[in-house]
């Protein structure tokens, strides 16, 4: 899977994510990538990453169009980098097999 990690997470999780053999980006790792929820829906499904987000602009993004780009919505409050990576550990499996399935909008609570 490829993931690109939001701006209201870490890029800690970009690499996290790579470490249990996923592709991924922080939007801050992208050079010219403007922080408009839009622009980076678009350079998502362009480029075929998953946007990981707790911003519900994405959700909404997704459930619109013919062609949406999938998003996993994280609705966990602030935490530390540790307690988010704890969080989403045990859950993460079952995330890939949704995403593999097709589903386009993933709400983790």
């Amino acid at each position: 899977m490829k993931f690109l990690v939001d701006a209201n997470l870490p890029p800690g999780l970009a690499t996290w994510l790579r470490e249990h053999t996923h592709d991924a980006i922080h939007v801050n790792d992208q050079s010219g990538l403007s922080l408009d929820d839009r622009a980076i829906f678009d350079f998502a499904r362009r480029h075929g990453y998953i946007i990981i987000t707790k911003d519900e602009d994405f959700a909404v993004l997704a459930t619109l169009g013919d062609r949406p780009a999938a998003v996993v919505w994280v609705r966990f409050g602030n935490a530390t980098n540790a307690m988010l990576r704890n969080w989403l550990a045990p859950l993460l499996p079952e995330i890939v097999q949704r995403l593999a399935a097709g589903e386009t909008l993933i709400e983790v609570v």
